[in-house]
């Protein structure tokens, strides 16, 4: 008798199914990404204030100088990234070359431009470098994980991101907009498509390495958190 409750009991648990899984794993991927979020960060969002970045943006007292040290130790991670897809050491990654989500020489531009203004442009500091040495290590060993890094990078900075920027680029810049926040083509449709890679390259793993992704998201939030920091430092 108890071999059948144990049975049943192991059937409901496969049953039973993550929230936002019938509809692929990158929805599995932002359930998990929003529990990380402050409500005033999100609408789904469950987390605590606790950090000084996640205050909301209209509180923070940026400056230059932070600003600087944020672009340039993001425009390190995503060059890494780049990188990382164009050299795979795993065929998957391939699949994210040139979706136009790529946010390297658009950051390139900005910091030309700082420089014109007559600004002195960091080297890039502890929080990129750590990151960027973590993301290369990771994706040479663990492709589970450095894919959810991947989807949270790109896809955090099209939306929080760029809500953060439009706030910054109002206190200290005059309201220009940067490059970083512009995209060529319809941004939707990119992220459509981006969706669309990561759910076909999921759909070859099995449940434990889904599993396996969805709990790197909090580094990747600790990570990227490290970097969004510099702006009020």
């Amino acid at each position: 008798m108890n071999g059948v409750i144990v049975a049943s009991t192991t059937a409901e648990k496969s049953k039973k199914r993550n929230p936002g899984e019938s509809k692929g794993f990158v929805e599995e991927m932002r359930f998990v990404a929003m529990r990380l979020h402050t409500k005033d960060q999100a609408k789904e969002g469950e987390k605590e204030v606790k950090q000084p970045e996640e205050k909301t943006v209209a509180k923070w007292e940026p400056s230059v100088d932070g600003y600087l040290k944020f672009l340039v130790d993001s425009k390190l991670v995503y060059d890494t990234l780049e990188k990382i897809v164009q050299e795979p050491a795993y065929p998957s990654y391939a699949e994210f070359r040139n979706t136009g989500l790529e946010r390297s020489a658009s950051l390139a531009k900005d910091l030309e431009w700082f420089k014109e203004q007559g600004h002195t442009i960091p080297e890039p500091s502890s929080p990129g470098l750590t990151y960027a040495q973590y993301l290369t290590e990771l994706s040479e060993k663990d492709p589970q994980a450095f894919i959810c890094h991947f989807y949270n990078i790109y896809f955090a900075h099209s939306a929080g991101g760029r809500m953060i920027g439009k706030k910054v680029a109002q206190k200290i810049l005059n309201n220009k907009e940067l490059e970083f926040y512009k995209w060529d083509g319809d941004l939707s449709q990119l992220l459509q498509n981006v969706r669309d890679k990561l759910n076909k390259v999921a759909e070859e793993w099995i449940r434990e390495e889904k599993d396996h992704c969805l709990e790197e998201t909090e580094k990747s939030f600790k990570f990227s958190g490290q970097i969004l920091r510099l702006v009020l430092s």
